[in-house]
């Protein structure tokens, strides 16, 4: 990342900015005209505008915001892995961290004008409907999803200091995604032609975006700034796994076997998760979601370096 900035041009600070999704919103800020500045755990080495430091870092995560002096903030940063390991760097990142950062926040002399919160829709867990809109109550099956949900009531305490809106992001994909995510892991069996691929639970059902469309939503809250609001950012259809993998086989050109082991299967899975955009699109006008087999087809045709492949 080496952007031309224009002195009066906005600054925007995007935590977690060299991470999956930051990358693309950065891409979508430029677009619009923003500086974008960043932060990055462990960067290394650093790349221009990019700050490494680690959100618990009380004083080092105050400095990096006192220095950018941001106009709109996206804190993307955060443990997303749902079946992370280490329940205390989950919490102290996910909760403690945003605390951190929304108390550097709130002391600048001009605080920024919109502040989005990545949550998740991991929140919900297994809801007793069959689509989900921000009133469904939340009922977090995992600590991934409590510490999400944590961090929404504890950004309560900031309303009345800084624009925050909180996004709660349902599933989605795309290039550059870490491999120990679903789809980037299934993707890459067919990318090497793997003939069996060991899954967990298969009749789990997921709905899916495009990281370019979750980009391009993130951008237009920020420029819209609708604080204190909610919203479910997902693409309103739910797809089984077994229908993903049969887009990827057709796709490739093969089928693969599923061999379904023991050791991936979660006893607290959430079966089916299909989001409700309307709120989302009243908001920040109609936009259209990628359809997920163009995600697929992009991810498959793209190389792990992240250029298109003959496969």
């Amino acid at each position: 990342m080496n952007p031309v900035f224009r002195s009066d041009a906005p600054r925007a600070l995007v935590t977690g900015l060299t991470g999956f999704t930051g990358r693309y919103l950065a891409k979508e800020l430029e677009a619009a005209g923003y500086q974008v500045y960043g932060t990055a755990y462990g960067a290394d080495p650093v790349e221009p505008n990019v700050y490494p430091v680690d959100l618990r870092d009380r004083e080092a995560l105050a400095r990096v915001v006192n220095a950018v002096q941001p106009d709109v903030v996206a804190h993307l940063a955060a443990i997303t892995f749902v079946a992370h390991g280490d329940v205390d760097a989950i919490y102290r990142t996910n909760v403690v961290g945003t605390h951190y950062l929304l108390d550097a926040l709130a002391r600048l002399p001009r605080p920024p004008r919109a502040v989005l919160l990545a949550s998740s829709a991991n929140i919900y867990g297994n809801a007793a409907v069959e689509v989900i809109d921000e009133s469904v109550p939340a009922n977090p099956a995992n600590d991934y999803a409590v510490s999400k949900l944590s961090m929404e009531y504890m950004a309560r305490l900031w309303m009345d200091k800084l624009s925050i809106v909180v996004a709660r992001p349902f599933n989605y994909t795309g290039v550059g995604q870490s491999p120990q995510f679903l789809l980037p892991k299934i993707v890459s069996h067919f990318q090497r032609g793997a003939r069996v691929i060991e899954l967990g639970n298969i009749d789990v059902e997921r709905d899916f975006s495009d990281v370019r469309c979750v980009a391009l939503v993130y951008r237009r809250l920020l420029d819209l700034a609708p604080a204190g609001e909610v919203f479910n950012v997902c693409s309103g259809r739910a797809i089984s796994l077994k229908a993903m993998i049969a887009m990827l086989e057709k796709i490739a050109g093969y089928t693969i076997d599923i061999e379904v082991n023991p050791a991936f299967v979660r006893s607290n899975e959430v079966y089916r998760l299909q989001g409700d955009n309307r709120k989302l699109k009243a908001a920040i006008g109609q936009f259209e979601p990628i359809p997920l087999q163009d995600t697929l087809r992009w991810m498959f045709e793209t190389s792990p370096g992240g250029t298109s492949c003959a496969c």
